[in-house]
Order: C-alpha cells, then structure tokens, then sequence
C-alpha cells in the first residue's frame, strides 16, 4: 500500500518556506540532568487557557524526558545564539557544558541571552505520526528586546528591522 500524502522531501520543501522562530526547549531528564533539543515546532493553541505546543519525534530522547516529566521551558533564541540552535540540534552527548544558564523553581534549564522565556506545565499528549505532541499550560515567562533567530528554507536568518 502506497503512504499517503507528499514525500518527505517535498514536505520539507513545501514547510521550509514557512519562517519560524528557533527555540531550545529544556526539560530534566529521569537521571536528573538537563536537557535540551533545538525546535521550531512551538504553536500556540488557546488563549484561554493559555496553552502552546511542541512536537518531539519518538526517537529523540527528549521524548521521554517529556513523557516522564511535568514541566519544560521553551527558550527563543536571539540572533546570536545560532550557535546554540546548532549544538541543541546535534546529538552531543553533553549539550550543556559551557552553556549559561539558570534553573527555575521546577529545576528546569533558562537559557542565558534569550528573546524571551516560556514557562510550562505539560497537561496532555498526542500522537502524531513519528512524534509527540506535546501541549503545556503556559505558567511564566519573560521577554527581552533582543533579535529573533529566524530558520527559512533551511538556513538561518534574521530581522533587518
């Protein structure tokens, strides 16, 4: 039986016109360390309450770090931090090492120089084809003035303005 839809590349053609923003989402793994994937899958889905999304692919292993744990972080990269969207992406064994961080109350990894911050407390998930959707309760945050890192058309980007 032939799958349905498009073929991968062409997915990735057709979505890598769509802009996004970069984010490392940061969770705590079950031996208690931190950790963290690059991800440009955050959505929000309601106002009221106030809920966003990520999608982890089952193989990653944040996903059980997720499946396991109550809250994560999404943390907007800045214009600078291509860097660290790059050592998020790759599968380094010890991505925090040298990175600048804090923890917030729930022992959750805040990334130093960050657009802004997005607190959550997971309230459910999804399947989703090889992923996991993941839907938080947003429950604190902050911003800066800082530039977004911006991902399009498989490249980094960022504002002009």
């Amino acid at each position: 039986m032939k799958p349905r839809g498009v073929e991968p590349p062409q997915f990735r053609q057709l979505l890598g016109r769509f802009a996004t923003g970069v984010t490392v989402v940061t969770s705590r793994a079950a031996n208690g360390e931190p950790i963290g994937m690059t991800a440009n899958s955050l959505a929000s889905v309601s106002l009221q309450p106030p809920l966003v999304l990520v999608s982890v692919e089952h193989r990653h292993e944040m996903h059980a770090a997720m499946e396991k744990g109550t809250h994560f972080v999404f943390n907007i990269l800045s214009s600078e931090q291509e860097a660290l969207s790059r050592r998020f992406a790759a599968s380094e064994p010890d991505r925090f090492r040298g990175v600048s961080y804090r923890e917030n109350q729930h022992g959750i990894a805040v990334l130093d120089g960050v657009v802004a911050h997005i607190e959550c407390e997971k309230q459910t998930s999804v399947p989703g084809g090889d992923h996991t959707i993941f839907i938080g309760l947003v429950v604190g945050g902050d911003t800066t003035d800082r530039r977004p890192l911006l991902y399009y058309r498989g490249g980094y980007a960022g504002l002009s303005r």
